[in-house]
């Protein structure tokens, strides 16, 4: 009876251990992954490295800007700006002190420039701003180009840089296919433009610079939608193709280094965001990231600090900016929130936060949805929220990524709320995120997200690599119809202007 007990307890125990190996794979399947994470800060030391604040795309009187060049100088500058990019209409920005000289006298007959600009108010090389405190423009050991302030109390402000040849190419595009670009001269004084993003993207790639694809939703007319499932949606061959013109672009040249997801009040952008989720997806399986930038596109002195990004680098200069931003080794941030089902997904985070600011914020979206709801009852675009002037802005001081453990964390200033983002959807709130945790509903990439009272920061993307990570979908044949319309709009354009001389038009409209 013993030796047959014995031999039953050997075939249970051998029975059980079969179970477990052959369960093991199983309880693994849903978790544990190898995941090769590819940091986009990797090469950032946030321990060291300074904090810059840049506005990459402005605009003055040189182009269709309502002020002056030393007005917008002076209102950055007081916003503690470190980096200003000037980016007037089809002209390059070649300095503080002399951009007059550079005017392009073709904007006035295409209505470009208001008849009644002042467009010789420049910067001296010293003199006093409207604030009363004095100022110097000079060049620093780099060669480039900054404005500083003596402050009322004797202290010397920040240093601004200026960023070389910043501009919005196309001028005269009638559906705004605007590209910015920076760092090479580029576009000066060159008309035209409808539907031509490609010109522009390829000459700045060839002389070395950097562009991107300003407010895309102006072009696409994603705009003009109230709820996001509706914008961008494949299934519209319109929308369909004009994400494969952006993406076709992206591939093609790679100093382009992506998008505009929130600018200006964030009004024709609030959708472009899921447009930056959709190319990730399909972009990042073919070897392609892309970035993300947010700026003021100020034209008046009202709307600025309204989007900017931050760049950690070792000192202010030219060339650490266009390495920096090459290598998406910045976020992108905004006091405004235009997106009605962001907004909604914000005040539902946000009531697990035992925080008086997130309190206040949740009353603030409460009133901002009930009265979008009105709104859109009426076909109305909806509320926007606005960050408080005096609230602090979210700030991201610190990446780590663990690839033996699978997880990314953040350290965030002013935050109320981090959230992370895989194709398109939220997956997870929280500094830190386990990978393994959400290895069912991880794409390509992760990007995350921080809210506080004063907006939101916006990481780039983390690409992920792994076994069974989602395939390359090559886009295929694709003609671009916007080359028919650039023929049809510009040639008139160029030819009128050809047969003006400029001496001509700025006699007349000078």
């Amino acid at each position: 009876m013993k030796i047959k007990n014995f031999g039953k307890k050997v075939l249970c125990a051998g029975i059980t251990a079969a179970m477990l190996v052959a369960m093991a794979p199983l309880s693994f399947a849903s978790g544990d992954v190898d995941y090769t994470i590819t940091n986009p800060y990797a090469g950032v030391d946030f321990s060291t490295y300074n904090t810059y604040k840049a506005d990459l795309h402005s605009h003055t009187v040189f182009s269709d800007g309502g002020n002056t060049l030393p007005e917008m100088v002076e209102r950055h500058y007081e916003l503690g700006f470190d980096i200003l990019a000037i980016t007037d209409h089809g002209t390059d920005f070649y300095g503080y002190t002399v951009q007059n000289q550079h005017h392009v006298p073709a904007m006035k007959i295409l209505g470009l420039i208001d008849n009644g600009a002042v467009i010789d108010d420049v910067l001296s090389e010293s003199g006093t701003a409207a604030n009363g405190n004095s100022y110097l423009v000079f060049k620093g050991e780099s060669g480039d180009e900054y404005y500083v302030q003596t402050l009322a109390d004797g202290a010397k402000g920040q240093d601004m840089m200026s960023v070389p040849y910043g501009i919005e190419n196309n001028p005269t595009s009638f559906n705004n296919a605007h590209v910015n670009s920076w760092f090479v001269e580029y576009g000066h004084g060159r008309v035209g433009g409808t539907s031509d993003y490609a010109t522009p993207i390829r000459a700045v790639q060839e002389l070395g610079g950097l562009s991107v694809i300003n407010h895309p939703g102006e072009y696409t007319n994603a705009r003009d939608e109230i709820y996001t499932a509706d914008a961008y949606n494949k299934e519209n061959s319109s929308y369909r193709y004009k994400i494969n013109k952006y993406e076709k672009l992206l591939l093609e040249n790679d100093t382009c280094i992506g998008i505009d997801i929130n600018s200006k009040g964030d009004g024709r952008t609030r959708f472009d965001r899921k447009l930056w989720d959709i190319m990730l997806g399909d972009l990042i399986p073919q070897g392609r990231s892309v970035f993300a930038i947010a700026t003021t596109d100020a034209h008046n002195l009202g709307i600025v600090d309204s989007g900017y990004t931050i760049h950690y680098m070792p000192s202010l200069t030219s060339a650490n900016l266009q390495n920096n931003m090459a290598a998406g080794e910045f976020f992108a941030a905004s006091k405004y929130v235009g997106n009605y089902d962001e907004q909604v997904t914000l005040r539902d985070e946000l009531k697990d936060i035992n925080a008086p600011e997130a309190q206040d914020m949740i009353a603030q979206l409460d009133q901002i949805i009930a009265q979008s709801d009105i709104d859109h009852a009426n076909g109305d675009d909806g509320q926007k929220y606005e960050a408080p002037a005096d609230a602090a802005s979210p700030l991201f001081t610190n990446v780590v990524v663990d690839e033996n453990e699978d997880t990314i964390s953040l350290t965030a200033e002013n935050a109320l709320v981090v959230h992370w983002i895989a194709d398109g959807k939220v997956i997870h709130v929280g500094s830190t995120i386990d990978l393994d945790d959400y290895s069912d509903e991880i794409g390509s990439y992760v990007r995350a997200e921080a809210y506080g009272y004063g907006g939101v920061m916006y990481t780039q993307a983390f690409v992920l690599d792994y076994d069974g990570a989602p395939e390359a979908d090559p886009i295929g044949a694709f003609f671009d119809w916007g080359s028919i319309a650039t023929i049809i709009c510009d040639v008139p354009v160029r030819f009128l202007l050809g047969i003006l001389p400029l001496n001509l038009i700025a006699t007349i409209f000078g």
